[in-house]
């Protein structure tokens, strides 16, 4: 199986991955062989930290090993994505891709021999979902009666916080007054709303009295961050989204968990204040991708054996 986004697992396999990433965190030395000579491919197509050292890591921590691929510097930024994922799926056993385009994602895993894991794209942001559900389940201890915020971009994490709320029956407000276009998922926003789990709304001051957690992003996506040809784009940006910059006054003295999934743009969408603040909970959230991703990695490679094991046994007669 592959994880594009949370809508290949289902609730209860969400619920059995956090629960088991919590497990892994606290007892890590239980898991030092659970990956034993297994090979993870790591293919990027853009700027990583928190993907590529918290994958590098996990898979190495459970004896496994890790290969780095520069999508630019392979031979896939030059040939159809059909060939080159039969190849390299020959040589791994995961393939964790943080591309460009979900269509992308969807063509390597199409022709995968391996499973393939979506490290980031446009559209969505699974593993980074996944890791916030943990965080929020070590504070909350449920997610029955919790609610989420999310103010900032809709764009793939929001999606992802769609997804994961959905499947583990969470209350989600989103405060989105921009929405990155090759995010929007009409689909995925229906099923939102006949949910009557997620909120759509511009009014950040209700949204906050009743928020648990609240959580924001970037309002410029990093790789036009500091593009010259995205100026008009990025001042429009931030002058729509100043007042909904997560910061003490909007916070009306409410204290909920502060979440980010980094990188941080200190002054931007969040006030720096609120980074170190005691309920911010980012660095917490931040050290959860590795642990979320290793439950993830386990799953996946324990499927895959299960099919090896449960497959046909072909029986071939050798002539001498």
């Amino acid at each position: 199986m592959h994880v594009l986004s949370l809508q290949e697992l289902t609730g209860e396999q969400i619920m059995q991955l956090v629960k088991k990433a919590i497990d892994i965190k606290k007892h890590p030395e239980n898991y030092y062989h659970a990956c034993f000579r297994k090979g993870l491919l790591m293919l990027f197509q853009k700027t990583s930290t928190r993907t590529m050292l918290s994958f590098h890591s996990g898979i190495a921590q459970m004896g496994g090993y890790a290969v780095l691929m520069d999508w630019n510097n392979s031979n896939f930024s030059i040939s159809p994505i059909q060939y080159e994922a039969r190849y390299v799926s020959t040589n791994c056993d995961v393939i964790m891709a943080r591309l460009k385009k979900h269509s992308d994602l969807q063509e390597l895993a199409k022709y995968s021999l391996v499973p393939v894991i979506n490290g980031c794209c446009e559209k969505f942001h699974p593993t980074q979902a996944l890791a916030d559900l943990m965080t929020i389940y070590e504070v909350a201890g449920t997610f029955q009666g919790v609610t989420l915020t999310y103010v900032g971009i809709h764009n793939n994490i929001a999606n992802s916080l769609v997804q994961a709320c959905i499947k583990v029956g969470m209350k989600l407000n989103l405060v989105t007054p921009i929405v990155n276009e090759s995010s929007w998922d009409e689909s995925l926003m229906k099923e939102a709303e006949n949910s009557g789990l997620v909120t759509r709304t511009t009014d950040l001051a209700q949204a906050v009295c009743e928020s648990n957690f609240i959580y924001t992003d970037t309002w410029i996506d990093m790789e036009y961050f500091n593009d010259p040809s995205y100026e008009q784009e990025r001042n429009v940006r931030i002058k729509t989204m100043s007042k909904y910059q997560l910061n003490r006054q909007n916070l009306q003295g409410f204290t909920p968990c502060i979440m980010h999934d980094m990188p941080i743009h200190p002054g931007y969408e969040i006030e720096e204040e609120l980074i170190e603040a005691p309920e911010s909970i980012i660095y917490t959230q931040a050290e959860n991708r590795m642990h979320a991703e290793k439950a993830l990695l386990l799953h996946l490679l324990q499927a895959e054996n299960s099919k090896v094991e449960g497959g046909p046994v072909h029986q071939v007669e050798l002539t001498i």
